[in-house]
C-alpha cells in the first residue's frame, strides 16, 4: 500500500484560500476555482468547492463556525518559527484560536483557523527540556 496521504479539504472559495495558503508560506496551486493543491512535506491537500466535495463525499461539510472537524498539527523548528509563522496567518486574514504558548517547559505552540475555519496547530518542542521517564 502506498504511505503517501492526500487530504481533501472542502473550501467555499477555491482561489480565495490559494491565495491564503501562498500569504502563510505554503506553496499552492490552483486550478481556477475547481481545485487547487498544496504539499507539506510528503503531504498533499487538495482543495474543492464545497459542492464538489459534498458530491463525492455524499455528506454535507462541516460547519467549521460552531464544529471543529480535524485539526492538522505541524513541526516547527523553534519558538520564533511559531511566532513568525501566526504573525502571517493574521496578517493573510486567518484566525488565531490559541496564542503562542509555552506548555510543560519544553513545548510551545499556537493554533489557528484557515479561511474556511479549518483548525491548524503549530508545534516546537525542545526535546532536550523533556522529562526524563
Amino acid at each position: 500500500m502506498s504511505q503517501e496521504i492526500w487530504i481533501n479539504l472542502p473550501v467555499k472559495n477555491v482561489e480565495r484560500s490559494t491565495a491564503f495558503f501562498n500569504e502563510i508560506g505554503f506553496n499552492a496551486t490552483s486550478f481556477g476555482n475547481e481545485r487547487a493543491k498544496l504539499t507539506i512535506g510528503q503531504t498533499t491537500i487538495l482543495l474543492f468547492p464545497d459542492a464538489v466535495f459534498e458530491k463525492f463525499t455524499g455528506s454535507k461539510t462541516a460547519d467549521t463556525t460552531h464544529n471543529a472537524e480535524v485539526i492538522f498539527s505541524l513541526g516547527a523548528e523553534s519558538r520564533e518559527e511559531v511566532d513568525a509563522f501566526i504573525q502571517k496567518v493574521e496578517f493573510a486574514g486567518g484566525s488565531i484560536f490559541g496564542k503562542p504558548n509555552e506548555i510543560d517547559g519544553w513545548m510551545y505552540d499556537a493554533g489557528f483557523a484557515d479561511l474556511d475555519g479549518h483548525r491548524w496547530n503549530l508545534l516546537y518542542m525542545d526535546e532536550s527540556k523533556m522529562p526524563k521517564r
